[in-house]
Protein backbone atom coordinates (compact mmCIF):
# COMPACT_ATOMS: atom_id res chain seq x y z
CA UNK A 1 0.00 0.00 0.00
CA UNK A 2 1.47 3.34 -1.36
CA UNK A 3 0.50 5.30 1.49
CA UNK A 4 0.46 2.60 4.51
CA UNK A 5 1.79 3.56 7.76
CA UNK A 6 3.36 0.56 9.51
CA UNK A 7 1.66 -0.57 12.91
CA UNK A 8 5.17 -0.02 14.71
CA UNK A 9 4.32 3.73 14.31
CA UNK A 10 2.58 4.11 17.20
CA UNK A 11 3.93 1.83 19.65
CA UNK A 12 4.80 4.00 22.95
CA UNK A 13 8.26 2.11 22.85
CA UNK A 14 9.14 3.63 19.05
CA UNK A 15 7.60 6.73 19.83
CA UNK A 16 9.47 7.35 23.14
CA UNK A 17 6.62 8.90 25.64
CA UNK A 18 6.92 9.00 28.79
CA UNK A 19 4.75 5.99 30.65
CA UNK A 20 5.48 4.81 33.56
CA UNK A 21 1.76 2.70 33.41
CA UNK A 22 1.44 -0.66 31.70
CA UNK A 23 -2.43 0.48 31.36
CA UNK A 24 -1.54 3.31 29.53
CA UNK A 25 1.33 1.98 26.96
CA UNK A 26 -2.25 -0.42 26.36
CA UNK A 27 -4.44 2.39 25.85
CA UNK A 28 -2.24 4.86 23.92
CA UNK A 29 -1.46 1.89 21.62
CA UNK A 30 -4.76 1.41 21.12
CA UNK A 31 -6.05 4.75 20.07
CA UNK A 32 -3.21 4.51 17.44
CA UNK A 33 -4.24 1.39 16.16
CA UNK A 34 -7.71 2.64 15.78
CA UNK A 35 -6.26 5.57 13.88
CA UNK A 36 -4.39 3.32 11.68
CA UNK A 37 -7.77 1.32 11.13
CA UNK A 38 -9.55 4.11 10.02
CA UNK A 39 -6.73 5.49 7.76
CA UNK A 40 -6.05 2.21 6.06
CA UNK A 41 -9.70 1.37 5.59
CA UNK A 42 -10.03 4.81 3.66
CA UNK A 43 -7.35 4.19 1.08
CA UNK A 44 -9.38 0.62 0.78
CA UNK A 45 -13.05 1.40 0.69
CA UNK A 46 -14.72 2.60 -2.63
CA UNK A 47 -17.00 4.89 -0.97
CA UNK A 48 -18.31 6.66 1.79
CA UNK A 49 -21.02 4.41 2.46
CA UNK A 50 -18.86 1.32 2.42
CA UNK A 51 -16.31 2.95 4.89
CA UNK A 52 -18.37 4.48 7.44
CA UNK A 53 -19.97 1.34 7.98
CA UNK A 54 -16.66 -0.91 8.30
CA UNK A 55 -16.02 2.09 10.93
CA UNK A 56 -19.02 1.07 12.20
CA UNK A 57 -19.11 -2.50 12.60
CA UNK A 58 -14.92 -2.92 13.38
CA UNK A 59 -14.66 -0.29 15.82
CA UNK A 60 -15.45 -0.33 19.49
CA UNK A 61 -17.65 2.57 20.31
CA UNK A 62 -15.08 3.99 22.74
CA UNK A 63 -12.25 4.19 20.22
CA UNK A 64 -14.57 5.29 16.72
CA UNK A 65 -13.77 8.45 16.74
CA UNK A 66 -9.90 7.83 16.26
CA UNK A 67 -10.86 5.43 13.60
CA UNK A 68 -13.01 8.67 11.66
CA UNK A 69 -9.52 11.02 12.22
CA UNK A 70 -7.63 8.53 10.61
CA UNK A 71 -9.79 8.02 7.63
CA UNK A 72 -9.87 11.89 7.88
CA UNK A 73 -6.02 11.98 6.87
CA UNK A 74 -6.51 9.23 4.42
CA UNK A 75 -9.03 11.20 2.60
CA UNK A 76 -7.31 14.24 2.81
CA UNK A 77 -4.37 12.44 1.31
CA UNK A 78 -6.49 11.38 -1.80
CA UNK A 79 -8.18 14.46 -2.58
CA UNK A 80 -4.88 16.77 -2.74
CA UNK A 81 -2.91 13.89 -4.74
CA UNK A 82 -6.14 13.38 -7.36
CA UNK A 83 -6.43 9.94 -6.36
CA UNK A 84 -9.53 10.01 -4.27
CA UNK A 85 -12.15 7.01 -5.32
CA UNK A 86 -13.59 8.56 -1.96
CA UNK A 87 -14.08 11.73 -1.66
CA UNK A 88 -13.56 13.84 1.90
CA UNK A 89 -16.12 16.54 1.31
CA UNK A 90 -18.43 13.65 0.30
CA UNK A 91 -17.72 12.11 3.76
CA UNK A 92 -17.95 14.84 5.83
CA UNK A 93 -21.90 15.84 3.90
CA UNK A 94 -22.22 12.20 4.56
CA UNK A 95 -22.07 8.97 6.63
CA UNK A 96 -18.91 10.75 8.40
CA UNK A 97 -20.31 14.02 9.31
CA UNK A 98 -21.85 12.91 12.51
CA UNK A 99 -17.74 12.64 13.45
CA UNK A 100 -17.15 15.75 11.89
CA UNK A 101 -14.58 17.14 14.60
CA UNK A 102 -12.67 13.79 14.08
CA UNK A 103 -12.50 13.78 10.30
CA UNK A 104 -11.44 17.02 10.13
CA UNK A 105 -8.63 16.85 13.32
CA UNK A 106 -7.55 13.53 10.82
CA UNK A 107 -7.27 15.60 7.72
CA UNK A 108 -4.95 18.00 9.74
CA UNK A 109 -2.57 15.20 10.12
CA UNK A 110 -2.28 15.28 5.83
CA UNK A 111 -0.36 19.02 6.32
CA UNK A 112 3.46 17.90 7.21
CA UNK A 113 3.17 14.84 4.76
CA UNK A 114 2.54 16.70 1.67
CA UNK A 115 4.75 19.86 1.13
CA UNK A 116 2.58 22.16 -1.07
CA UNK A 117 0.29 21.79 2.05
CA UNK A 118 2.06 22.89 5.03
CA UNK A 119 3.51 25.43 3.04
CA UNK A 120 0.07 27.57 2.11
CA UNK A 121 -1.77 26.37 5.30
CA UNK A 122 -4.64 29.01 3.87
CA UNK A 123 -5.20 27.15 0.82
CA UNK A 124 -5.36 23.81 2.36
CA UNK A 125 -8.09 25.09 4.49
CA UNK A 126 -10.00 27.21 2.15
CA UNK A 127 -12.44 23.94 1.00
CA UNK A 128 -12.83 23.06 4.93
CA UNK A 129 -16.18 23.87 7.03
CA UNK A 130 -15.73 27.73 7.22
CA UNK A 131 -15.80 27.82 11.48
CA UNK A 132 -14.59 24.69 12.15
CA UNK A 133 -11.70 24.52 9.82
CA UNK A 134 -9.58 25.57 12.09
CA UNK A 135 -9.31 21.39 13.93
CA UNK A 136 -7.19 20.83 11.34
CA UNK A 137 -4.65 22.94 11.54
CA UNK A 138 -5.48 21.70 15.54
CA UNK A 139 -4.30 18.14 14.09
CA UNK A 140 -1.13 19.77 12.43
CA UNK A 141 -0.14 20.44 15.48
CA UNK A 142 -1.27 17.01 17.20
CA UNK A 143 0.75 15.19 14.50
CA UNK A 144 4.19 17.80 15.33
CA UNK A 145 3.78 16.67 18.80
CA UNK A 146 3.04 13.33 18.30
CA UNK A 147 5.80 12.32 16.02
CA UNK A 148 8.60 15.12 16.78
CA UNK A 149 8.21 15.96 20.08
CA UNK A 150 12.12 17.17 21.07
CA UNK A 151 11.23 19.68 18.11
CA UNK A 152 7.77 20.58 18.81
CA UNK A 153 7.90 20.06 22.19
CA UNK A 154 10.96 20.29 23.86
CA UNK A 155 11.99 23.42 21.40
CA UNK A 156 8.69 25.09 21.30
CA UNK A 157 8.89 25.01 17.74
CA UNK A 158 6.33 26.47 15.25
CA UNK A 159 6.69 24.85 11.65
CA UNK A 160 7.20 27.30 9.09
CA UNK A 161 4.53 28.69 7.27
CA UNK A 162 2.34 28.46 10.37
CA UNK A 163 1.76 32.35 11.30
CA UNK A 164 -0.96 34.01 13.27
CA UNK A 165 -4.28 32.95 14.61
CA UNK A 166 -2.90 29.12 12.71
CA UNK A 167 -0.15 29.31 15.96
CA UNK A 168 -3.49 29.24 18.39
CA UNK A 169 -5.26 26.26 16.63
CA UNK A 170 -1.93 24.82 16.23
CA UNK A 171 -1.08 25.18 19.79
CA UNK A 172 -4.66 23.68 20.58
CA UNK A 173 -3.27 20.59 19.16
CA UNK A 174 0.33 20.09 20.27
CA UNK A 175 -1.85 20.38 23.90
CA UNK A 176 -3.47 17.38 23.22
CA UNK A 177 -0.07 15.31 22.26
CA UNK A 178 1.03 16.47 25.39
CA UNK A 179 -1.32 14.13 26.97
CA UNK A 180 0.46 11.03 25.16
CA UNK A 181 3.79 11.91 24.99
CA UNK A 182 3.87 12.76 28.53
CA UNK A 183 1.74 9.37 29.30
CA UNK A 184 -1.23 10.81 30.69
CA UNK A 185 1.07 12.31 33.91
CA UNK A 186 -0.77 15.31 35.17
CA UNK A 187 2.50 17.13 36.43
CA UNK A 188 4.75 16.06 33.29
CA UNK A 189 1.87 17.94 31.38
CA UNK A 190 2.29 20.84 33.55
CA UNK A 191 5.93 20.61 33.58
CA UNK A 192 5.74 20.35 29.45
CA UNK A 193 3.32 23.86 28.83
CA UNK A 194 5.39 25.51 31.54
CA UNK A 195 8.35 25.53 29.73
CA UNK A 196 6.31 27.35 26.45
CA UNK A 197 6.34 31.33 26.02
CA UNK A 198 2.97 32.55 28.49
CA UNK A 199 1.39 33.86 25.38
CA UNK A 200 1.16 30.17 24.44
CA UNK A 201 -0.12 28.41 27.70
CA UNK A 202 -4.09 29.18 27.28
CA UNK A 203 -4.18 26.79 24.04
CA UNK A 204 -1.85 24.02 25.22
CA UNK A 205 -3.87 23.59 28.51
CA UNK A 206 -7.69 23.97 26.10
CA UNK A 207 -5.73 20.74 24.13
CA UNK A 208 -4.89 19.10 27.20
CA UNK A 209 -8.50 19.35 28.68
CA UNK A 210 -9.69 17.89 25.43
CA UNK A 211 -7.59 15.00 25.12
CA UNK A 212 -8.25 14.35 29.14
CA UNK A 213 -11.80 14.06 28.42
CA UNK A 214 -11.94 12.19 24.98
CA UNK A 215 -8.76 10.36 25.16
CA UNK A 216 -9.60 9.15 28.72
CA UNK A 217 -6.70 7.40 30.52
CA UNK A 218 -6.69 9.22 34.32
CA UNK A 219 -8.34 8.55 37.15
CA UNK A 220 -10.65 11.32 39.29
CA UNK A 221 -7.22 12.13 41.53
CA UNK A 222 -5.07 12.66 38.48
CA UNK A 223 -8.00 14.88 37.11
CA UNK A 224 -8.11 17.41 39.65
CA UNK A 225 -4.56 17.29 40.14
CA UNK A 226 -4.31 18.87 36.06
CA UNK A 227 -6.96 21.04 37.07
CA UNK A 228 -4.77 22.32 39.98
CA UNK A 229 -2.07 22.56 38.09
CA UNK A 230 -3.94 24.35 35.62
CA UNK A 231 -4.22 27.23 37.88
CA UNK A 232 -5.00 30.12 36.26
CA UNK A 233 -6.13 28.46 32.57
CA UNK A 234 -8.78 26.02 34.36
CA UNK A 235 -11.23 27.71 32.03
CA UNK A 236 -9.50 26.97 28.98
CA UNK A 237 -8.97 23.61 30.47
CA UNK A 238 -13.08 23.03 30.83
CA UNK A 239 -13.42 24.53 27.78
CA UNK A 240 -10.95 21.70 25.92
CA UNK A 241 -12.88 19.26 27.89
CA UNK A 242 -16.37 20.71 26.63
CA UNK A 243 -15.43 20.25 22.72
CA UNK A 244 -14.51 16.95 23.73
CA UNK A 245 -17.96 15.93 25.34
CA UNK A 246 -19.66 17.23 22.25
CA UNK A 247 -17.30 15.30 19.71
CA UNK A 248 -18.74 12.24 21.24
CA UNK A 249 -22.13 13.25 21.66
CA UNK A 250 -22.37 14.55 18.29
CA UNK A 251 -21.16 10.93 17.59
CA UNK A 252 -23.01 9.13 19.54
CA UNK A 253 -20.02 7.62 21.32
CA UNK A 254 -20.34 8.78 25.17
CA UNK A 255 -18.06 7.18 27.63
CA UNK A 256 -17.74 7.37 31.61
CA UNK A 257 -14.58 8.96 31.49
CA UNK A 258 -15.76 11.84 29.31
CA UNK A 259 -18.37 12.44 32.08
CA UNK A 260 -15.59 11.80 35.27
CA UNK A 261 -13.72 14.82 33.19
CA UNK A 262 -16.15 16.76 32.74
CA UNK A 263 -17.65 16.68 36.28
CA UNK A 264 -14.43 17.33 37.65
CA UNK A 265 -13.18 20.16 35.33
CA UNK A 266 -16.41 21.70 34.09
CA UNK A 267 -18.42 21.44 36.73
CA UNK A 268 -21.32 19.29 35.45
CA UNK A 269 -22.01 16.23 33.53
CA UNK A 270 -20.85 14.98 30.03
CA UNK A 271 -24.02 15.67 28.14
CA UNK A 272 -24.68 19.04 29.84
CA UNK A 273 -21.10 20.28 29.21
CA UNK A 274 -21.69 19.28 25.24
CA UNK A 275 -24.50 21.35 25.24
CA UNK A 276 -22.55 23.95 26.20
CA UNK A 277 -20.42 24.92 22.40
CA UNK A 278 -23.91 24.23 20.90
CA UNK A 279 -25.77 26.94 22.29
CA UNK A 280 -22.69 29.06 22.23
CA UNK A 281 -22.93 29.10 18.40
CA UNK A 282 -25.94 31.20 17.94
CA UNK A 283 -25.33 34.80 16.28
CA UNK A 284 -21.44 33.90 16.28
CA UNK A 285 -19.97 36.65 13.97
CA UNK A 286 -18.25 36.18 10.40
CA UNK A 287 -15.10 36.19 10.56
CA UNK A 288 -13.05 39.47 11.77
CA UNK A 289 -9.61 39.89 13.26
CA UNK A 290 -9.76 37.15 15.29
CA UNK A 291 -11.81 34.01 13.85
CA UNK A 292 -15.43 33.18 14.88
CA UNK A 293 -14.22 29.91 16.02
CA UNK A 294 -11.86 31.79 18.43
CA UNK A 295 -14.34 33.84 19.79
CA UNK A 296 -16.66 30.45 19.98
CA UNK A 297 -13.76 29.19 22.46
CA UNK A 298 -14.12 32.01 24.13
CA UNK A 299 -17.62 32.16 24.90
CA UNK A 300 -17.22 28.40 25.86
CA UNK A 301 -14.73 29.74 28.32
CA UNK A 302 -16.52 32.22 29.81
CA UNK A 303 -19.30 30.10 30.88
CA UNK A 304 -16.82 27.93 32.78
CA UNK A 305 -14.89 30.97 34.28
CA UNK A 306 -16.92 29.86 37.60
CA UNK A 307 -18.24 26.82 37.08
CA UNK A 308 -14.69 25.12 37.32
CA UNK A 309 -13.90 26.56 40.39
CA UNK A 310 -17.06 25.02 42.60
CA UNK A 311 -16.36 21.76 42.21
CA UNK A 312 -15.31 20.49 45.48
CA UNK A 313 -12.04 19.25 45.98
Amino acid sequence: MAFGISPQEVLVARRGFHVVETSTVKRLERVGTEFLRGFHAALEDSSSAVLADRLNREVDLEFRGFAFEGAGMALMLLDRLHLERNSLGAFLAGPGEAHKYMVLVGAGWAFPRLPWLRARLDRAMAPLDPLLRWLAVDGYGFHEGYFHPPESIGQCRVPRGVSGYAVRAFDQGLGRSLWFVEGIQPARVAEAIARFPSSRHADLWAGAGLACAYAGGADGPAILQLRELAGPFVSSLAQGASFAAEARHRAGNPVQHCDLACHLLCGTSAEEAAAIPREELSGLPADGQEPAFEIWRQRIQRRFADGTRRVPA
